[in-house]
């Protein structure tokens, strides 16, 4: 085992590694918005779409929430992975979306995770 200083600082390897995560989801929540915008209802159908919208705009205020909460507390703050993984699973429906715009020949430039 390594000697006890030459562990990185818990708080710090938290900020390390969840910093850049929370702004993946939050770029990932914004690209998905984009695309819904750009999306015809031959690759998604409205009622899927909307559906999808109203999940982005809730998993963006929770994350705002979240970042809130963890600034305003004095110490190190991790999140759980109850709160995550619904996060996640949007990421992945982002990332679907993304793909099958592409497989209709639809591009969508603009804010990329």
């Amino acid at each position: 085992m390594p000697p006890e200083d030459a562990l990185p600082d818990p708080a710090a390897l938290l900020e390390q590694v969840l910093n850049p995560l929370l702004d993946d989801f939050a770029a990932s929540f914004e690209r998905g918005l984009l695309l819904l915008q750009h999306c015809p209802e031959r690759v998604l159908s409205l009622a899927a779409q909307l559906s999808l919208e109203g999940r982005l705009l809730e998993a963006r205020a929770e994350l705002r929430a979240a970042r809130a909460l963890r600034a305003a507390t004095p110490a190190p703050m991790a999140l759980d992975m109850a709160t995550i993984t619904p996060w996640h699973a949007l990421l992945v429906e982002v990332w679907s979306l993304s793909a099958s715009l592409r497989a209709a020949g639809i591009s969508v430039t603009g804010p990329a995770p």
